[in-house]
């Protein structure tokens, strides 16, 4: 199988504060496949670190009012057209652009609300199997 995954679940240090979520559970089940690494921040060209965002009345924003919407909406049509023939892709949960379900508010409280991210929208639009590092289970029945 062709498995897209959020870089930062793979230890890549692609996150806004410079870090990653690297998540050995799910390096562990997809040991043997195909895995195409993917971060529409991060390809988007922002700097690491960079400034929190969250998605506020649908528009990706900074926690200092910067409107970053065109930019993650375009990065991910790019990063969508890469990883478009992979069987499913894998995401980071509350992420602006990953998120799938949960999204933080848009205030910067660390407040969720149900929602889906710019990248992750975009793939359920489009019909991709996706599943979060929240979703082992289902993603265990996938493999």
């Amino acid at each position: 199988m062709k498995i897209a995954l959020s870089a930062c679940l793979y230890g890549k240090n692609v996150r806004y504060d410079g870090g990653n979520k690297k998540n050995q559970e799910i390096l562990d089940l997809l040991e043997g496949h195909e895995i195409l690494l993917f971060c529409p921040e991060f390809e988007a060209g922002l700097p690491l670190p960079h400034d929190p965002i969250e998605l506020k009345d649908g528009k990706a924003v900074t926690s200092k009012g910067e409107d970053l919407n065109d930019l993650l909406q375009k990065t991910s049509s790019r990063v969508y057209e890469r990883i478009k023939d992979c069987d499913f892709v894998i995401l980071k949960q509350k992420s602006p652009t990953c998120g799938k379900g949960k999204i933080y508010d848009g205030t910067f409280t660390s407040t969720l609300i149900e929602g889906n991210g710019i990248f992750a929208s975009l793939c359920l639009v489009k019909g991709m199997k996706a599943f979060t590092e929240e979703e082992i289970d289902q993603l265990k029945k996938e493999l």
